[in-house]
């Protein structure tokens, strides 16, 4: 059945509203990433190399834990959504009140395993600061990054919890919060990196211990300006106040980590694939690696605003289930596939046709500029397999089916792109353009089945009814 742009307008307006903040907050979170890195390389190139060191062992770890923690998301908005069916059909007061108390149950239990993969992830990364110098790196380099990396180690457990505040609102339809937060957060975090890196207001020059103290400092405020958001605003301030221990179970919390733990692998297997193409390139030439960072640096940029549509994907997917509208969940589905592949084709031809420009922005090595140009053409490409199999991912989140599509993940990425990327690399001679021809065709094979799949269970929610995701 194909529908008109007229019946997809409300879809992709909706849909836009709720991604907007969300490809803001991405860039954000980019920008002062950026910032660190300028910040730091300015005031000396060993603390720059510190700080890449220590963030490729840190996010490997964070990445996991806050997929792992995207979970709540569409187990909030599928009870937020049947709320709200609820309100509209003029129920008891004792049904809206379960209802009620069910998204403050998902808040309590979430609470607790976000406290769970903050123990965990602190026990993957705690061992590794004795252990800093068996990485192959430079003995300056080891003793600049330890205290940044103790730093940023401890600022993972009030960055989870921001995180888990952030997916909980979502849950709930809420998108702009996270922006300002993380927005303001940001721009705190560069003035004291500001001071403390360089030393300013009477402070000692302390390099990348300072960039370590900034991020710690802003991670830390975070989750307490979700704490004051809340309570500002008497719906989000009821599941707070009306926390009880009893609401927290084994069962609850299970059922958490059942739908996070798939997520968060997923996570890690994509984050895994590109950390170790850095590792594979680095083989070639340094001339490789570094248009490949040219090249991946442009590729985050747009994947971006797909990350944006694809949490506005889960939550509108999520809500409309809940209302038991299959029909709206399949329009709200479509209408970010039309979104994404829209926004997929501007990167693509930005990439494209920009090729012989772009790499100057970066570099004006004369051996690194034609490689990254051709580069930066399969990177275009990568832009429909990669946003695709991101919305896919999305959509099938909105329905809580996690299991499968995680196994799909890490046969792709792990099983297809690494063996794949270092044939055509080194046996058959492509060099880095191999890796990314082997992303591609890697990041095609989700892309393809997760869809797939989300038409079979949408097919099988409607045969066999929503009760099996109650």
């Amino acid at each position: 059945m194909h529908y008109s742009f007229h019946a997809y307008y409300p879809y992709y307006k909706r849909n836009l509203k709720l991604a907007f903040p969300v490809m803001l907050t991405q860039f954000g979170a980019a920008l002062v990433g950026l910032a660190d890195s300028i910040m730091v390389g300015h005031y000396a190139t060993t603390d720059l190399a510190a700080v890449s060191f220590s963030n490729a062992l840190f996010f490997t770890v964070m990445v996991f834990a806050m997929g792992a923690l995207m979970g709540i998301t569409p187990v909030v908005g599928h009870v937020r959504g049947r709320l709200e069916k609820l309100l509209k059909e003029g129920t008891t007061d004792e049904e809206i009140a379960h209802k009620h108390e069910q998204i403050t149950s998902y808040l309590a239990n979430g609470l607790v395993f976000t406290g769970l993969m903050s123990v965990l992830s602190l026990l993957l990364l705690a061992p590794c600061i004795g252990f800093l110098d068996a990485f192959g790196q430079e003995p300056e380099v080891v003793a600049c990054a330890k205290p940044y990396y103790i730093l940023i180690v401890l600022s993972i457990v009030p960055f989870l919890l921001f995180t888990f505040s952030k997916q909980f609102l979502e849950g709930l339809g809420n998108t702009t919060v996270a922006m300002l937060i993380t927005i303001g957060c940001n721009l705190l975090n560069i003035l004291l990196n500001w001071v403390f890196i360089y030393g300013h207001w009477g402070l000692p020059a302390m390099g990348a211990e300072g960039a370590g103290w900034a991020s710690l400092i802003a991670r830390c405020l975070m989750p307490i300006c979700y704490l004051i958001a809340m309570l500002c605003k008497a719906e989000w301030r009821r599941y707070i106040t009306s926390m009880r221990r009893y609401l927290i179970t084994r069962r609850e919390v299970e059922h958490l980590i059942s739908i996070g733990m798939p997520i968060g692998l997923q996570s890690f297997a994509e984050a895994f694939l590109f950390t170790a193409s850095f590792v594979i390139i680095g083989w070639i030439s340094k001339e490789s690696l570094a248009a490949h960072h040219i090249a991946n640096q442009m590729a985050d940029m747009t994947f971006m605003l797909a990350l944006g549509i694809g949490s506005a994907t889960t939550i509108r997917v999520s809500h409309q289930l809940g209302k038991g509208d299959l029909q709206a969940v399949r329009m709200a589905s479509h209408a970010s596939v039309h979104l994404c592949l829209l926004m997929n084709t501007i990167g693509a031809a930005i990439m494209i046709f920009g090729r012989n420009v772009i790499p100057y922005i970066f570099t004006s090595d004369p051996e690194v500029i034609p490689i990254a140009s051709t580069l930066l053409i399969i990177a275009g490409t990568l832009q429909y397999a990669d946003g695709l199999q991101c919305i896919g991912a999305a959509m099938l989140r909105g329905i809580q089916d996690v299991r499968i599509p995680m196994r799909i993940a890490l046969f792709a990425y792990i099983g297809v792109a690494l063996p794949l990327g270092l044939a055509l690399t080194f046996p058959m001679g492509l060099g880095a353009k191999g890796m990314w021809i082997a992303f591609v065709i890697a990041l095609a094979i989700p892309a393809v089945l997760f869809h797939v799949r989300f038409q079979r269970q949408m097919k099988r929610l409607k045969f066999n009814g929503l009760d099996e995701i109650d």
